[in-house]
């Protein structure tokens, strides 16, 4: 990396813990300048001006983003074929490393944007606007080839539920760093996971004999309905409407 380009990842880095510690409006370009240890023109050499310097942390940060759900729902298809079962793996190594991160998850820009948007630009506001439909999308993308494969347990909106995902982020941000127990949000995103499992996998009826004591059937998962009954393999619903495990 270039002298230059490494002034000005510097000066990224530095705004972007001070952005999400104080706000925009709580962060000047002269505690950047002494922050960094540059002059003045040394700054502005870099960015024209502070929403110039919005728009380069935002782009940066959605950027990144995209990026770690790139890699992590990647890596997730990678290891199964079953679009529900990626998508419930993706989130369990979402939470993993939301449960690296010492300190809890420092700040979502996207969010600090939008809570400040009357300081900057119908440009940062549309990116923005964007970064947010791209979460819909992305999720809405994985939540479809689910429903072609698992019908829902009840009738969901595909779009409200991708929006979902992005809530239980967000919310999980605020309620961490709010109650101060940085695991919140990577607990958030477990029970996410949970309510998924719920709302997707099957329960299967496996009847038994009708005896004058009862005339319900048996709730076996489809786990242990393939152990006892051999058939092709099928997917498990949640072990805790199973009677065997």
């Amino acid at each position: 990396m270039r002298k230059g380009e490494e002034t000005r990842t510097r000066i990224l880095d530095v705004a972007e813990a001070a952005v999400l510690q104080k706000g925009f409006g709580g962060t000047s370009i002269e505690e950047l300048i002494a922050e960094t240890g540059i002059t003045k023109s040394g700054f502005f050499y870099h960015f024209r001006d502070k929403n110039e310097l919005a728009k380069a942390l935002l782009n940066r940060y959605i950027d990144n983003d995209e990026r770690i759900y790139d890699e992590i729902f990647g890596r997730a298809r990678d290891l199964t074929g079953d679009p529900l079962q990626s998508f419930l793996l993706g989130l369990k190594l979402l939470s993993e490393l939301l449960s690296d991160l010492p300190n809890g998850h420092p700040g979502c820009l996207v969010a600090t944007v939008c809570y400040y948007e009357r300081l900057f630009d119908r440009e940062i506001q549309e990116t923005n606007r964007n970064a947010v439909l791209a979460w819909r999308r992305r999720f809405g993308r994985m939540l479809r080839e689910i429903m072609e494969v698992y019908p829902p347990r009840e009738p969901v909106d595909v779009d409200q539920l991708a929006d979902m995902v992005s809530s239980v982020l967000e919310g999980g941000i605020v309620l961490s760093k709010t109650l101060k127990e940085p695991n919140t949000l990577a607990e958030q995103v477990l029970m996410l996971r949970t309510f998924v499992k719920m709302l997707f996998l099957p329960v299967v009826e496996m009847p038994r004999a009708q005896s004058n004591s009862s005339k319900s059937a048996k709730r076996l998962c489809w786990n242990c309905a393939d152990i006892l009954s051999p058939r092709p393999p099928t997917p498990p619903p949640s072990p805790r409407a199973c009677v065997r495990c």
